[in-house]
């Protein structure tokens, strides 16, 4: 499957970010929307990947902080290639922006792994959406691919 990806602005794109984040975090996570967007989303980088049709598949944001997350991809697109591609972006646009740090959210069970490939836990352990989560940080230049089904 051919993809490609594009750096979006939020005021532009927002129809569409919003359709896919609806779409994976709310309805099929059931993540209260209310939880899904934030004050950030106007200020931070989203690449989208769209498909062959124009259509979104997958999308992720870094904010200002170096916070990357709200990564969300369509259900039949999860693969190692896409998240590949998505993360690559984004670490991109964090070199481009200068950011040293990227900051990551995982799943509490999850946070063993991510310390075992260079991730340094950070503040305490806080729920989300019922979800016990951590705050996880790595230096841009040798950030790995996370364990992406634990990232929100």
């Amino acid at each position: 499957m051919a993809f490609t990806i594009q750096n979006v602005d939020w005021e532009k794109d927002k129809h569409r970010l919003k359709a896919l984040r609806e779409h994976v975090f709310v309805l099929e996570w059931r993540v209260p929307e209310a939880s899904e967007f934030d004050e950030h989303d106007s200020s931070a980088c989203h690449v989208l990947i769209v498909n062959d049709d124009n259509e979104p598949i997958a999308t992720g944001r870094l904010t200002k902080r170096g916070e990357l997350g709200r990564i969300a991809v369509k259900r039949n697109h999860r693969t190692l290639p896409v998240y590949r591609a998505l993360f690559e972006a984004l670490i991109n646009a964090a070199k481009q922006n200068n950011v040293p740090i990227i900051k990551v959210v995982c799943n509490l069970e999850s946070v063993s792994y991510h310390q075992s490939i260079g991730f340094i836990p950070y503040g305490r352990v806080f729920m989300d959406a019922g979800v016990p989560r951590q705050r996880l940080k790595c230096p841009a230049e040798r950030f790995p691919l996370p364990d992406v089904t634990q990232l929100h």
